[in-house]
């Protein structure tokens, strides 16, 4: 090959290295665009902060959006798929809401009643909720990190698509799925010493076959004075849903000693 070709093909390289580069920069650029239309500035420094520590790597569009909340679909620096959770400033009702499952928790003892404080212990009480609920087994999202209203966590579904909820699916042996999340209930209680508190068709996820439990940031600790009633709703939820499929669920006080291993 002569000189000048090998200059043709080098200078081809390089400037499909750049351009590649350059849409890149622009793809990354219309991301930011994206955030800095709805969060704050605080809230975008501690995005830029798990980019530059290389937690995330690539930040693509909502898969999700609520009043509370939007999940952003994004890429670790490992090639993993991640949910983004960025926590939105909330409403006073909401915050009005959020209270009955933090005070009484011992483990957020010293609440402050400012919004972004909420906010903050909020989302940090998810991260510890998961952390316990993984580490015990219980089939939820691996928790990543934290960091004030931000939550980095396994996506789970597939190229950015979302795994569908319990209630978008038609399950092939519907009491097959509810023995199973009658088992991450009794784990999640047992174990993980947790009831989710908020626990429906529309929090389950199903992947790969399984049911998974997602949205745990209300979830309370066995010591919270109002435990064993949320315990309740979340079981009656459960049965109400199942029931409507045909399945013969176990009666509430039965399913009741089955979960709490019989202790109140």
């Amino acid at each position: 090959m002569s000189s000048r070709r090998k200059a043709e093909k080098k200078l081809l390289r390089r400037e499909k290295r750049y351009e590649t580069e350059r849409l890149m920069r622009e793809k990354r650029s219309e991301e930011y665009e994206v955030l800095e239309e709805v969060f704050d500035r605080s809230t975008l420094m501690t995005v830029y902060d798990f980019l530059n520590k290389g937690t995330i790597a690539e930040i693509h569009g909502a898969v999700k959006a609520g009043k509370e909340s939007k999940i952003y679909w994004g890429l670790g620096s490992d090639g993993s798929e991640l949910a983004i959770k960025i926590y939105l400033t909330i409403s006073s009702e909401f915050k009005k809401g959020m209270l009955p499952y933090i005070e009484g928790d011992p483990r957020f003892a010293h609440v402050k009643r400012g919004t972004r404080s909420l906010v903050y212990i909020w989302a940090q009480k998810e991260f510890k909720n998961l952390q316990r609920a993984y580490e015990v087994g219980v089939t939820v999202p691996k928790p990543i990190a934290v960091s004030k209203n931000v939550l980095v966590m396994q996506f789970v579904g597939e190229n950015g698509v979302p795994a569908p909820l319990l209630k978008e699916t038609s399950l092939a042996k519907p009491e097959r799925t509810y023995r199973q999340l009658v088992t991450c209930v009794k784990k999640f209680y047992q174990k993980a010493e947790l009831v989710h508190a908020d626990l429906s068709e529309y929090n389950i996820m199903i992947w790969e076959g399984k049911p998974l439990l997602f949205d745990v940031s209300q979830a309370v600790s066995l010591k919270h004075p109002m435990a064993q009633r949320f315990l309740r709703r979340d079981l009656e939820n459960l049965n109400r849903y199942f029931e409507k499929l045909g399945v013969k669920v176990q009666p509430m006080d039965e399913l009741y000693k089955t979960v709490t291993g019989g202790k109140d």
